[in-house]
């Protein structure tokens, strides 16, 4: 239900700039004519449009005129997107401490890689021990059921077998792949 609203908030909002853009020239636009308006004689026209249409398409070009400008002011000159991005970057979990499916199992292959290329090296089997938990700590998350329901319904795998999980987090991970709605 959670996942539900949050696609309908994310529809809103990516309609949100233009809808915005349309109010702010409508608005500014109706604010600002009563106070030019006797500039702009009702009868007379321009190209068989009558002065006031002008007025109104001139303030409303206007306005979304300087709405672009401060947007290219905010980019160019400014710049504090480059701020935003950065946050956006450090809130998302899967730039800081989780992984998905797809590249945990990529990740689990290089590890294995990694451990059978250097068995006496401890520092190496020490890291390999350190991405094992941590892929094990994945494996419990919410996404990774997902991806297992997906191999199992799109691709028709009855058992995606991830080599890198025991036996226990397999048959965890397939219970929780099986409690889980589709979308």
């Amino acid at each position: 239900m959670k996942k539900w609203f949050m696609r309908q908030y994310w529809r809103v909002q990516q309609s949100q700039t233009l809808i915005s853009m349309g109010f702010w020239a409508s608005t500014l636009t109706l604010l600002i004519w009563p106070y030019v308006s006797w500039r702009f004689e009702a009868e007379s026209t321009m190209a068989g449009i009558k002065m006031t249409y002008w007025g109104l398409f001139g303030i409303g070009a206007s306005v979304i005129l300087i709405v672009l400008l401060i947007g290219r002011v905010y980019d160019a000159t400014l710049g504090l997107w480059r701020e935003h991005l950065t946050i956006v970057q450090e809130r998302n979990p899967f730039t800081t401490y989780k992984l998905n499916a797809p590249f945990g199992i990529l990740l689990a292959q290089t590890n294995a890689i990694l451990r059978r290329m250097a068995p006496e090296d401890e520092e190496i089997q020490r890291h390999c021990d350190f991405i094992e938990r941590w892929l094990v700590w994945n494996s419990e998350q919410e996404i990774w059921a997902r991806t297992i329901s997906s191999l199992k319904n799109i691709m028709g795998e009855e058992d995606p077998f991830l080599f890198h999980l025991g036996s226990d987090s397999r048959d965890r991970l397939s219970a929780a792949a099986d409690e889980l709605q589709d979308y």
